[in-house]
């Protein structure tokens, strides 16, 4: 019967489908000496759980505390980006202002060359209001 309930085990652990009980009653069974001699391939396989089990490793891993590199590393790229963020506009701006303010004087130079030419119309006209004096005075 015992044989018959192992056999069933067996099958049962290979379809990954056993219990804990289940699994140490096997890791027992194949402990002991007297296995079934159809079995007999199996048992390496559980004495090695049970092994592996007791293995402890005994050295000292020294641990050093870690340094949080990411924090500052962070920190440092929104300085970074904050930076950029804030020069960048100012010379945008600047540039936008330069901009501005060159097209503006190139409008009021147009607008003074065009005043000059309107200047020397005057003169002209000047004249004949003086020559439109002198022959109105005269009669």
């Amino acid at each position: 019967m015992e044989l018959d309930n192992i056999e069933k085990l067996l099958e049962k652990y290979f379809e990954a489908t056993t219990t804990v009980a289940e699994e140490e009653t096997l890791r027992a069974y194949f402990s002991q000496e007297s296995v079934a001699t159809h079995l007999k391939q199996y048992s390496p396989l559980f004495q090695y759980f049970s092994k592996a089990k007791e293995e402890r490793y005994t050295k000292q891993v020294p641990l050093k505390p870690r340094k949080n590199y990411y924090k500052w590393l962070s920190i440092a790229a929104v300085a970074v980006l904050s930076a950029g963020i804030y020069y960048g506009k100012t010379i945008h701006d600047r540039n936008e202002a330069t901009y501005a303010y060159n097209e503006t004087k190139k409008a009021l130079s147009l607008l003074a060359e065009n005043f000059g030419k309107g200047t020397e119309k005057m003169a002209y006209l000047n004249e004949f209001e003086e020559t439109k004096q002198k022959i109105y005075n005269e009669n």
